[in-house]
């Protein structure tokens, strides 16, 4: 009986330790976190002329997806998708990395639910953004 006692005590502790969205620091600066944004701020650049064609745009789980990719030539939707699959596992290392500063696997969904906030609030007017049915807008 003491150990059931003592393992709902635990797990009270451990659930209510878990910080939400609002106490997540995006800004902090452990190596693990500088090092994701360094790579993800490097392909930026890169990834602009795609969101500004509408070719891709941001998803409703914060990764990048394609929009159209029909105007694409060969070559160039091959540049695309390589760009989403390199921006992609490099965001969800960002998300990862802030949750380690913050307690760990626990704080991995209310870091994820503010780092999308700030994805889509950082996304600029006109550039695609998927709902949380799968259908496409562009950003006003």
């Amino acid at each position: 009986m003491k150990f059931i006692f003592i393992l709902l005590a635990f797990h009270a502790i451990s659930a209510a330790a878990a910080p939400t969205s609002d106490e997540i620091n995006l800004d902090i600066g452990t190596p693990p976190v500088m090092v994701a944004k360094h790579t993800l701020a490097q392909r930026t650049s890169r990834l602009v002329r795609f969101y500004e064609a509408g070719v891709i745009g941001l998803g409703y789980d914060g990764m990048i997806k394609m929009h159209d990719g029909s105007r694409l030539t060969l070559t160039q939707r091959q540049i695309a998708e390589k760009l989403i699959d390199q921006e992609n596992p490099e965001r969800n290392s960002l998300i990862y990395a802030i949750a380690e500063a913050h307690g760990g696997k626990e704080a991995q969904p209310a870091v994820r639910a503010a780092q999308i906030k700030r994805w889509k609030d950082q996304f600029h007017s006109g550039w695609w953004m998927e709902d949380a049915q799968g259908n496409w807008y562009k950003k006003p």
